[in-house]
């Protein structure tokens, strides 16, 4: 598994990559058969250390954690633990899909905007119904079936996702209900 370690303004030192390379690895290798690759991102809020990790498995699905600490390694420690309960809650899951995907799930390419939020009191009209686009990035469409969507959607912590239903030319949606149930667009 390929490893990117990195932190927002504080250093890393080559104790902690170590660490975070044979934590990680062992956990994620507990319930996922081939892994590609992990981001490892440290950052500090106030007095807390973020952790935020996003592991991509060979089936096309992402897992992602975050947690905080007061140390470093206690921020890791949390974030691993949480990735660890995310994988063994669907590790069932993923290895029946893995079974039925002989290949890795495809992408479509896509572009996704940023827009403004206009907040200006003011003026309560705004001058034109255009919005201003602050960014323009490429994006990458999944081909999934509806109980993978729903499981990366999950596994993710997003949500919302809109993914390409296999067999299907058009784009679904599905998303977490105010009432905690899923809910799924499919036009």
């Amino acid at each position: 598994m390929r490893y990117q370690i990195s932190g927002k303004q504080i250093d890393i030192g080559a104790a902690l990559q170590t660490h975070v390379q044979t934590e990680l690895g062992a956990a994620v290798g507990k319930y996922a058969d081939r892994p590609t690759d992990a981001q490892v991102v440290f950052s500090k809020s106030g007095h807390e250390f973020v952790c935020e990790a996003t592991v991509h498995l060979s089936t096309g699905l992402n897992a992602t954690a975050k947690a905080r600490g007061t140390e470093i390694y206690a921020a890791f420690e949390a974030c691993c633990e949480k990735m660890e309960k995310q994988l063994r809650r669907y590790k069932r899951r993923l290895k029946d899909h893995h079974k039925e995907r002989p290949q890795p799930v495809e992408l479509f390419g896509a572009s996704s905007y940023i827009l403004a939020s206009e907040v200006d009191d003011t003026s309560p009209e705004p001058d034109s119904l255009q919005p201003i686009i602050v960014a323009e990035m490429e994006t990458k469409i999944q081909s999934l079936s509806v109980g993978e969507a729903v499981m990366q959607m999950e596994l993710a912590g997003a949500p919302v996702l809109v993914f390409r239903k296999e067999g299907q030319d058009g784009l679904n949606v599905v998303y977490r209900r105010e009432d905690g149930n899923i809910g799924w667009i499919d036009p």
